[in-house]
């Protein structure tokens, strides 16, 4: 088995398009998303056995740095080419992939943490595999129930529905 380092990622295209969100490659290749994203607050635990996919992107959410988690397919060369960043975490590791936003893991399952504050843009998670795809947005914990943009807040386990 081949060993599978950690990546550096590089500032890459971002399109926040009606029903998903477009990454541009900086090979030239894009892939698109499906969503919308689903609002999360501060928090997120994704199903067990998923590609994890972390976007950061900036306040007007034309560019950001994407960083798988756990990725040990994509070869490093690959990844280097298209500016997508990679982590690998043992069990019960912990990383801060960008200031303000923290990935752990949980059993099979990988939890993303973002001070939302922090940041200064969006904090996107994807998580997929071949049967599904689920994508959220970590947003700022209110003390009404809903999140910042006036809709309701999705229930910080909630990435455990199939």
């Amino acid at each position: 088995m081949t060993t599978r380092s950690n990546v550096a990622p590089s500032t890459i295209g971002v399109d926040l398009v009606d029903g998903g969100v477009v990454v541009q490659y900086l090979d030239g290749r894009e892939v698109f998303y499906h969503g919308p994203p689903k609002p999360v607050e501060g928090s997120i635990t994704t199903p067990p056995g998923k590609d994890v996919h972390v976007l950061v992107t900036d306040p007007d959410g034309v560019e950001g740095v994407m960083t798988y988690v756990n990725d040990r397919d994509t070869h490093d060369g690959i990844l280097e080419t298209t500016g997508v960043g990679r982590v690998m975490l043992e069990s019960d590791d912990e990383e801060v992939l960008y200031p303000g936003v923290t990935v752990s893991t949980e059993g099979y399952s990988i939890r993303v943490e973002a001070d939302v504050s922090a940041v200064d843009g969006r904090i996107f998670v994807f998580a997929e595999d071949e049967l599904s795809e689920h994508a959220y947005e970590l947003v700022a914990e209110t003390d009404d129930g809903e999140n910042e943009d006036g809709g309701e807040a999705a229930e910080p386990n909630d990435a455990t529905e199939e």
